[in-house]
Order: C-alpha cells, then sequence, then structure tokens
C-alpha cells in the first residue's frame, strides 16, 4: 500500500463542524472532526473502554470554541492527544489513543499514516486553490478493489469510450503526448463527442458542459492524485481524483472540483459539473467490479502507456527511476 505516501484525507468541507467522520487508513479505522476554530483532529476510531466506534458518538464543545469527541456508549470525551476523563474524577488520564498525525495546509488535510515520509507532498493543490475557485466536493466512495487496480483504471485511457460513453457521447481517444517526468507526469488526449439535438440539451443541462471535442490534459502525482485540466465556453475545469488505500483490498477514493469562469451561467453549471463527475466515479467504481482478478493480459492497446507507468512505479517505490516512457507520437484508438 506504498507506505510514505502523503494521502489525502480530506478536504475541510467534507469535515461539518463538530460532527466525526469515520476515514480509513493502511487498514486502521479513525474518527476526524473539525472544531469551530478550524482545528482538526483525528484518533483511532475504537474507544479503548469497549471499542465502540467514536465516529458514531458527537463531539462536546467547550468554552474556547474547541471540542471533544464523545463515545456513543457510554459518553466517554477524548480530546485531540487521546485523554480522557473518569467519571468521578476531575483529572485527565494520560493519552489513551494515539492520534494520527495530520499535515494541514489551509483546506487540504494530509497524512503519512504513521510512517516515515518516503515523498514530499505535491504543492499543486496549493497551487490550484490560489488561482481556482473552488466548486465543491463529490463522490466519496470506498471501493472493494486493492490501490493497484484503482489506479491502473483510472490511467487505462483507452476505456473514456467504452465506459464513459453514455456519459459523454465519446466515439473515439486521440491519445496525443505523455510526459514521464518520474513520480509526475502528463498525459494529452482528446474525444469527439457525438452530435447532440437542442431538445437533448434543454432535457439534459449537462450536455452544455459538452464541447463538440473535449480536450483532455492530465496531470498525475504518483500515487494519490489525477488531475484532469479542461476547458469548456463558459470556462476553466480542474478536477482532481484523489485516492487513499483503506486496507489491502479497498480504496476510497473521492473528487475536489475547482474552476475558472469565463461566463456568468458558469457558476450555475458548477453542480451539474459535479454530478457529472460523480457519475464518472460511479461507472469506474462499477467497472472495477466486472473485472476478473488476475487475468492474465494477451492483448495489449497503443495508448497503455500511463498503466505502464503506474506499474513501474508501484515496482520501484519509492524510487524514482530515470524517466523513459514519454511519447510524443500521436496515436488513435
Amino acid at each position: 500500500m506504498l507506505a510514505g505516501a502523503p494521502w489525502l484525507l480530506a478536504h475541510k468541507s467534507m469535515l461539518e463542524i463538530n460532527k466525526p467522520k469515520k476515514v480509513s487508513l493502511y487498514g486502521t479505522d479513525y474518527v476526524l472532526w473539525q472544531d469551530k476554530t478550524g482545528n482538526v483532529n483525528a484518533l483511532p476510531n475504537a474507544c479503548p473502554h469497549m471499542g465502540a466506534m467514536l465516529s458514531e458518538g458527537w463531539c462536546q464543545e467547550r468554552e474556547d470554541k474547541t471540542s471533544v469527541v464523545v463515545c456513543p456508549f457510554h459518553a466517554l470525551e477524548f480530546d485531540g492527544e487521546g485523554c480522557t476523563i473518569l467519571p468521578g474524577s476531575k483529572k485527565k488520564t494520560l493519552p489513551q489513543l494515539e492520534p494520527l498525525e495530520l499535515i494541514i495546509q489551509d483546506d487540504f488535510i494530509w497524512s503519512y499514516g504513521g510512517f516515515e515520509p518516503k515523498i514530499p507532498i505535491p504543492n499543486i493543490l496549493n497551487e490550484i486553490a490560489s488561482q481556482y475557485e473552488f466548486i465543491g466536493h463529490t463522490a466519496d466512495t470506498s471501493v472493494e478493489t486493492d490501490l493497484l487496480s484503482m489506479l491502473l483504471v483510472m490511467h487505462d485511457y483507452n476505456h473514456q469510450n467504452g465506459t464513459h460513453r453514455p456519459l459523454f457521447r465519446i466515439e473515439e481517444v486521440h491519445f496525443e503526448t505523455f510526459q514521464d517526468k518520474g513520480h509526475h507526469s502528463h498525459a494529452f488526449y482528446s474525444m469527439p463527442t457525438a452530435q447532440t439535438t437542442l431538445g437533448e440539451k434543454l432535457t439534459n443541462p449537462s450536455m452544455l458542459l459538452l464541447p463538440k471535442v473535449i480536450k483532455a490534459h492530465l496531470e498525475n502525482h504518483f500515487p494519490s492524485l489525477v488531475i484532469l485540466h479542461t476547458e469548456i465556453g463558459m470556462g476553466k475545469i480542474t478536477q482532481i481524483h484523489l485516492f487513499v488505500p483503506e486496507s489491502k483490498n479497498r480504496t476510497r477514493t473521492y473528487i475536489l472540483m475547482y474552476g475558472i469562469a469565463k461566463n456568468p451561467a458558469f457558476k450555475a453549471l458548477g453542480k451539474t459539473a459535479l454530478n457529472l463527475a460523480k457519475v464518472v466515479v460511479e461507472q469506474d467504481s462499477d467497472i472495477l467490479r466486472k473485472i476478473y482478478p488476475n487475468t492474465p493480459q494477451k492483448i495489449k492497446l497503443n495508448n497503455e502507456v500511463g498503466m505502464d507507468w503506474v506499474r513501474r512505479n508501484f515496482d520501484t517505490w519509492p524510487e524514482i527511476v530515470e524517466p523513459n516512457l514519454s511519447l510524443q507520437k500521436p496515436l488513435k484508438v
């Protein structure tokens, strides 16, 4: 599960104030909560008394606007350090739970899961947040698949006109360039879409977001980020796909979306763009459930360079081998 990689557990907008949220990383469940001061805490989710899920409890606010998480079984309160006060006692205990170390960068909540960092946190999300307007988050989904299988699907550029054909009316994929920069890469391709009538656009507003040719730029930061940069007539959209290894056989994915408006109507279509992104995740999750694992691959398509990039980085983790997968020759699927 690539110990030593940084994982984005959540964006602060995904945490309601004083409401516990369960997240999983490397086979351990944690409770995450944010208080009114903006401080975020993370503790192992099992209460050290009798194992109740703290994420099923609630938060109790204190006078200084900080808060503690409360066990739903016996109402024991735990602060961000994992300490509690036993009934009948006014003295705080030593830490009973070891907090998960978090790295907070503005609204981004990162963690190495308790392992020694092997690669730095990519700065790209901070750059995007400084230039684009936050649209929202969507499709927070836990999929019964290992991390490698999830990433291979997300870097399979040939599946756009198969898995996502009904959604985007994609007819074919014109692959253009792949730039290999070690743990960082870029992929450029375009996808002609089928014509839609005015009636179809009026009954389905999402069609208004689809140009005749979808020009895609994927920026990849191994192993946790796939960023889609695309432009429509009304503005630019940056769609960030996140991946978190919950356990060896379960992977979480979700999307953060940012945009730059060129037309006042762009903001009104933000929710539509989020809904489209949610369907994309649902379709990818569904296809993962329909693949026989460990099937020998007897056929290789032209544009599998992104999948090769993923496999190489898995095999050599955490070392960065000399980039050698760059592809400039235009290919067509």
